[in-house]
């Protein structure tokens, strides 16, 4: 059956029920920030992106500047704008919608759509099914949930936005019911504002443009959209596939007060774990640990664990008695026994990023399996491997991990870090600094003033028995860090070269001179 400009015909339109959580981006905000007062608006670039039904009583509109927003409610909670809340505040309103219904398609945070034809057969009709919808979201949290049920999801979202509660729009009656709606709703500001300087101010006055004309004038877009306005409604409906639970839990009765029996008993549920994530054609490379123990008040030990490459079985068991142990031997007990074990995946890749070469990667993969064995044997902090941190001075920016783990938190290099040393660094850092004196004109000790003043010009370098002649110098540069702090210690920087040709880098503080590093 053909259709006009390409469009799905009426006969073949499906019926959809277009579920609508009105302020979805303040919602869920709250559920996360749980602020004091009812005034809230979330601030994106320092202008106001949505704001409660109490701010708005108070003038407080999307678009104004924080701090006029603020003029007008002074009690005004200002959060930010960030997208990922909405997403996962959603994620189980989602969820308790499969329950009722399967097939669910997300629209965006907040809005989401079902193919009403199953679901109104269990409820009795298509506004049963809707009211049936609506009440589930209510139940889940979402108050003030709408529905709209129409042919196509665009004509349902507006039935949807239309309503106080439930609207359906009948069969083939969506042109109809879309006329006089504003052409502001086409998701297109350009055509939108071209159409309004031409007149064309409503749905229906575009839709009763000549469909050859329109796609003549503003091409493909302007065709689908004319489509949209005249009921013809080709948005698919393309359902969630809710994910698959990887995670894998093992209860334990009665408790086990042991390392290596709990490890043993983790063992067999651990390769199902891999079997499953490769089954899905996934590898983990991070995974959650949590340990459940059977003391009078429960406690949960849960640790996020990192792997360099992915997880195999006997990796997931490893974390799990490094988990228990900690720092003891692997025959140790427990405090109290343990009664349940939960490993889930906090990060998960594509198999094919970690699939291994035809010919396998020499020397590097015997290298990887030799210090997993050594850390399986002598514990999770027993190899570590060196990273580049942020801080300004060199030994603040070295930093030890252990082997598998990736830095969290703490001081990041990607920071701007003012005051740094610049490139070229040295090549070698003395840990701990070498003790040194500097030696001026006559043999004066060098020093430096509160204003960067030097009392003479360096001439010697003294390390032990070691007197090294000073050719050039550069400096001094302050480093004045945590200022306000009672402890905070100014220190001044140097860069020398001795009479060998030999470069480095001096500091100078409270307790003295000391060679920081050398420039190889």
């Amino acid at each position: 059956m053909s259709s006009v400009g390409g469009e799905l015909p009426g006969a073949l339109i499906p019926r959809v029920v277009v579920l609508w959580a009105p302020d979805w981006p303040i919602t869920a905000a709250i559920h996360e920030a749980r602020p004091a007062a009812e005034e809230v608006a979330l601030i994106e670039k320092g202008v106001v992106f949505a704001s409660s039904a109490a701010a708005r009583a108070e003038g407080v509109t999307r678009g104004l500047r924080l701090r006029e927003a603020q003029a007008r409610c002074s009690g005004l909670v200002v959060l930010d704008y960030d997208p990922a809340v909405d997403n996962r505040v959603f994620e189980p309103i989602i969820s308790g919608l499969e329950e009722l219904t399967p097939h669910v398609q997300v629209l965006r945070p907040g809005m989401c759509a079902v193919r009403v034809r199953g679901v109104a057969q269990y409820y009795g009709g298509e506004k049963g099914a809707a009211l049936a919808l609506a009440g589930r979201m209510d139940d889940l949290g979402v108050d003030g949930a709408r529905a709209g049920v129409a042919d196509g999801i665009f004509t349902a979202k507006q039935a949807a936005r239309a309503t106080a509660r439930v609207q359906v729009v009948a069969p083939g009656a969506s042109a109809a019911f879309l006329a006089p709606l504003d052409v502001g709703l086409l998701d297109d500001p350009a055509l939108v504002t071209l159409l309004r300087r031409l007149g064309v101010r409503t749905l229906g006055h575009f839709a009763a443009l000549p469909a050859d004309d329109v796609r003549t004038r503003f091409g493909e877009s302007g065709r689908r959209l004319h489509a949209l306005s005249s009921g013809r409604d080709s948005w698919p409906l393309t359902p969630r596939t809710p994910p698959a639970d990887l995670d894998v839990v093992i209860d334990f009765e009665p408790a086990l007060d042991r390392v290596d029996q709990v490890a043993f008993g983790v063992k067999a549920s651990a390769e199902q774990f891999i079997d499953a994530l490769t089954a899905a054609r996934l590898a983990c490379t991070a995974i959650r640990v949590e340990l459940t123990s059977d003391s009078p008040a429960p406690e949960i030990s849960e640790r996020v664990w990192l792997h360099p490459r992915s997880f195999t079985p006997a990796d997931v068991v490893d974390r799990v008695r490094w988990q228990l142990q900690g720092a003891g031997a692997v025959d140790e007990g427990l405090r109290s026994g343990v009664v349940r074990v939960r490993i889930a995946p906090e990060a998960i890749d594509a198999i094919g990023h970690h699939e291994s070469g035809l010919w396998g990667t020499g020397p590097e993969e015997r290298i990887h399996h030799g210090l997993s064995r050594v850390q399986s044997m002598l514990g999770h902090g027993a190899v570590l491997m060196p990273s580049v941190g942020g801080g300004r001075s060199l030994s603040d920016r070295q930093q030890l991990m252990a082997w598998g783990d990736r830095q969290v938190g703490g001081r990041s290099a990607a920071q701007p870090w003012p005051g740094r040393l610049p490139l070229p660094l040295p090549g070698t850092v003395f840990s701990p600094r070498h003790p040194i004196t500097i030696f001026g004109r006559g043999g004066a000790s060098v020093s430096v003033d509160e204003r960067g003043a030097l009392s003479t010009a360096p001439r010697e370098l003294s390390a032990g028995r070691t007197l090294l002649s000073i050719s050039a110098w550069a400096g001094p540069w302050a480093l004045d860090e945590r200022w306000w702090s009672a402890d905070a210690v100014k220190s001044w920087r140097f860069q020398a070269v001795d009479s060998t040709g030999c470069a480095w880098l001096l500091v100078l503080d409270g307790a003295g001179w000391w060679a920081e590093a050398r420039y190889d």
